[in-house]
């Protein structure tokens, strides 16, 4: 009743003895059977004056069988020591005000979940009558520019004239040099919507006049003006919608494995996750990365010692919500059977349905999209996004030297040549997972494609039923071989001319990651702009072979291009910035870093960009990229000078900063002078960033600390290990080992695009496929193999 924070009831005593907050309040619902009347039937509804705390009901239990009452009390620690509510003759009136000022509050996630904030968005004034000219402007599906600077993110097209200008610090946290706005102050046209953000759902539109996001209900007619079509995938001429159509359905049936009776599956490991809304694409590749022993290690493994560490409040932890997270899934508590007396009387009322209620990942979404404007929404989201989002999380909150994202790490060697010179350059990066392009001109049944697409336009042109979908079967071998293949470079950087000129391509592997994820890009743009999803059967390997993949070098004959950096040009304002301030690492603009992140640079060499340009945006660090992106160090952890580790450790499990980072020994002397121990100065100061009132609070909540002597022993070698590293640099850290692997997991999506659809998740377990449908766990009959959008191989021990 002091911090306001929940526990379940096997934690509680963990808090109690970590803050010493003594008085607790116990909420608990009761579900019991209605009583049934002399015909049977339940008795006559009626108010219900028991409930009075707003949860939500299990939507397994039917309300016109069940019935609810609800219990509150105040529990004393540590004796237990109960006291019914209300009470206003025992208790002081400010507890009083307190406990009904809690029983009385909405739900958190109730406010959450209604209207996403698009719904709130007003109608802009301008739209009903919006003049658009008829300039013959038409804009393509890709390969936008602003019009007045070289950036190419963050644009907006203007609905009056069709202009692409780059926007500044609008609504959505992203950056450019304003010429949008420079437009609008210049010609006064007002409405603009944000390319990249265009569904068949609508788009971020904003009003200049206005100052302030807006809706445009004519939103399609304007598009419409300018080539793109937006409302493409609504429906057609005879009424039928996208997804009614009975070959996208079909789509949906074969991933989910309808029509077959499938097992349901119980115990640790056989956790669903409830959807809360567009929120499969995180269970999936949840349930794929707490099935990776590394993982499992690092987080369930270390379960109390993350617990009891955990700061203050620890909803604003990563680490304590991913072991909070991978205990319910792992744990068992959360899937167990129904008991044979349950069975019994459901058969024997002819209603037996199996009942998975699974976990609610509520507070862990809230937590990890909070820093990304996209997987923060109610929409639907892209797998792969979220995956390296979470990887990125994993890396910036390691748990003293383990990381448990490492087992997907590898190096890539690029090697181009310079068209003109001849010469080559070698290069390494680091990524996180194999992308893997559609060949779809590989297809080994073409001219069955090409009838059923000469059947289908016929049947769209006289309105008939549509023919049943042929799917173009793809080689796996294909997309293997167009993956290596050379690509085309326009603008790079020739040291040897001093100039930008055409080159060549082509990425082996440097080092096999010890898990290896696999991407089938299956997803691009039509001409008409609608998103478009290549709908292909790929004969995906249980036994992937990659050998052959591995990089070679330089070899005999090949000369490289000279050691020669491009020049950079940064702002004037922000040199003074670069040269006499540090930034703070947790300060880094996020939304900068994953714009860099999602055109295929490695993540930390994306954090250190943006810190190194002072936060001055994606064009800015673009460039900083560009420069450094040849140096050994390019992909390596952000390390902040007179520290021992690196700044993107970001929380541990003491809080804001990680295990590896040294705080300054003035205010370590400082906490020392006060009597305290040199152990507790030192974890107190990297539990609270080095903030000195924050690490005596900490040390004062914190008494037990000091009886903890092999834990400090362990942090102080990784301390001292790191400042040893810091002397003497390392490579990447890498898990480099054979090529060969095998499948073990695999996540499909259904719909025509990331943006909307669902995605399902099957995991081989215990020799048997699992397919994981939101908080249905059953065994797999007919796994969909030949569908999946992201694979997860394993190496094959040697």
């Amino acid at each position: 009743m002091n911090t306001f924070l929940a526990f379940g009831r096997e934690h509680v005593e963990r808090h109690f003895r970590k803050t010493g907050q003594s008085v607790y309040m116990h909420l608990k619902r009761h579900v019991r059977e209605k009583v049934r009347g002399a015909s049977g039937g339940a008795l006559p509804k009626r108010r219900n004056s028991k409930i009075f705390l707003d949860l939500d009901t299990d939507d397994d239990l039917n309300s016109d069988d069940y019935e609810y009452e609800d219990e509150a009390k105040l529990v004393i620690f540590p004796d237990h020591y109960e006291i019914a509510l209300p009470n206003i003759e025992e208790l002081p009136a400010l507890v009083t005000i307190a406990c009904d000022a809690v029983l009385s509050s909405k739900s958190p996630y109730r406010k959450q979940d209604p209207d996403t904030w698009e719904n709130e968005l007003p109608v802009s004034k301008y739209a009903n009558n919006l003049t658009q000219l008829d300039n013959g402007v038409r804009i393509p599906p890709s390969g936008w520019k602003c019009a007045r600077c070289d950036l190419r993110e963050n644009l907006w097209l203007n609905l009056t004239d069709g202009s692409v200008l780059c926007g500044k610090w609008f609504f959505d946290s992203s950056g450019g040099n304003g010429h949008a706005l420079e437009h609008y102050r210049d010609l006064g046209y007002p409405l603009a919507v944000k390319l990249g953000t265009i569904t068949p759902d609508g788009a971020d539109v904003y009003s200049f006049q206005e100052e302030e996001p807006v809706l445009d209900p004519h939103l399609a007619k304007h598009l419409a003006h300018f080539g793109i079509d937006m409302l493409h995938m609504h429906g057609t001429e005879n009424g039928l919608r996208d997804n009614d159509i009975k070959p996208r359905v079909s789509e949906w049936e074969v991933i989910q494995e309808t029509g077959s009776k499938l097992k349901p599956m119980y115990g640790p490991g056989y956790t669903g996750l409830k959807n809360l809304g567009n929120s499969c694409y995180l269970s999936s590749v949840m349930q794929a990365i707490f099935s990776i022993p590394e993982f499992q290690r690092a987080y369930v493994g270390n379960l109390p010692r993350i617990f009891d560490y955990s700061p203050l409040d620890p909803t604003q932890d990563f680490n304590t919500q991913m072991t909070k997270l991978g205990h319910g899934l792992l744990s068992g508590q959360y899937s167990k059977p129904p008991v044979k007396s349950e069975l019994i009387e459901q058969v024997m009322k002819e209603e037996h349905k199996p009942q998975q209620n699974g976990i609610s990942p509520r507070m862990f979404k809230a937590f990890v999209s909070k820093s990304h404007p996209e997987l923060s929404s109610n929409r639907q989201q892209d797998a792969q996004e979220f995956f390296l989002h979470l990887v990125n999380l994993v890396e910036r909150n390691r748990i003293g030297s383990e990381n448990p994202s490492d087992v997907f790490r590898f190096l890539v060697e690029e090697r181009i040549q310079c068209c003109q010179t001849r010469k080559v350059r070698y290069t390494e990066r680091v990524d996180y997972l194999m992308q893997l392009p559609v060949a779809m001109e590989a297809a080994t049944n073409k001219d069955e494609l090409i009838a059923y697409e000469l059947t289908r336009r016929e049947a769209e042109a006289n309105r008939r039923p549509l023919p049943e979908l042929v799917r173009a079967k793809i080689p796996f071998s294909a997309c293997l071989q167009a993956f290596s293949e050379p690509e085309n470079v326009d603008d790079f950087w020739s040291s040897a001319l001093q100039a930008k000129s055409a080159g060549v391509k082509t990425s082996r592997f440097a080092s096999f990651p010890e898990y290896l994820v696999v991407q089938i890009k299956k997803f691009t743009f039509g001409l008409d702009w609608v998103p478009k999803k290549f709908d292909v059967s790929i004969d995906m390997p249980d036994l992937l072979d990659i050998n052959h993949l591995r990089a070679r070098g330089l070899q005999p004959g090949e000369e490289e291009l000279p050691d020669i950096s491009p020049p950079i040009v940064i702002p004037d304002d922000s040199k003074d910035r670069l040269m006499n301030q540090l930034m703070d690492p947790s300060d880094i603009d996020e939304s900068s870093v994953m714009q860099l992140a999602e055109m295929g640079f490695p993540l930390e060499a994306c954090r250190k960009a943006v810190y190194f340009t002072g936060n001055m945006g994606a064009e800015v660090a673009f460039n900083w990229i560009i420069v450094h992106m040849e140096e050994p160090d390019f992909a390596e952890p952000l390390t902040m000078p007179g520290y021992g580790g690196a700044a993107s450790a970001g929380a541990s499990v003491f809080g804001a900063t990680g295990l590896d980072n040294q705080p300054p020994e003035e205010i370590i002397a400082i906490i020392t002078s006060m009597g305290f121990h040199r152990n507790q100065a030192i974890q107190a100061l990297r539990a609270t960033n080095s903030n000195l009132e924050r690490a005596l609070d900490w040390i004062f909540s914190h008494p037990e600390f000091e009886e903890d002597s092999d834990f400090v022993i362990e942090m102080e070698n990784n301390a001292n290990a790191n400042i040893i590293s810091e002397a003497k640099p390392e490579g990447p850290r890498v898990k480099d080992g054979s090529g060969m692997y095998e499948l073990f997991a695999f996540i499909s999506h259904m719909g025509t695009s990331t943006m909307s659809g669902h995605y399902v998740c099957h995991i081989k377990k215990e020799g048997r496929w699992v397919i994981y449908n939101d908080h249905k766990v059953c065994a797999s009959e007919r796994p969909p193999k030949d569908l999946g959008y992201l694979y997860f191989y394993r190496r094959v021990p040697s």
